[in-house]
């Protein structure tokens, strides 16, 4: 992913060295607790080793996440692109589900 121009598509953090994700996954419902418990505590121990960035499809809804997380994982510069883009071709919002950038017209 770092051979490619960093200004040349939407996605982000090309420059980093790893991609991490923590996901807890349960046998059964009993488990949950526990599950989100230590999902949540390796995400925090993580976090000294992380750039902040995150990569947009590792992320839910809007809803979920906040719009500011949304942002974040495509950058001040081409967040605002993308946002341009969507006023141009999609200023009803139309297409909203995932990681969605709202038109601002």
């Amino acid at each position: 992913m770092s051979r490619i121009d960093a200004q040349a598509t939407a996605f982000n953090h090309r420059d980093v060295q790893y991609s991490f994700m923590s996901i807890g996954q349960c046998a059964t419902p009993a488990e949950t607790q526990g599950c989100v418990r230590w999902a949540r505590e390796f995400w925090d121990a993580m976090q000294p080793y992380s750039t902040g960035g995150v990569y947009v499809n590792y992320l839910g809804q809007e809803a979920d996440e906040g719009a500011e997380r949304i942002k974040a994982a495509y950058g001040p510069e081409k967040y605002q692109r993308l946002s341009a883009l969507k006023n141009k071709y999609d200023p009803s919002n139309l297409f909203r589900l995932n990681q969605n950038i709202k038109p601002t017209v």
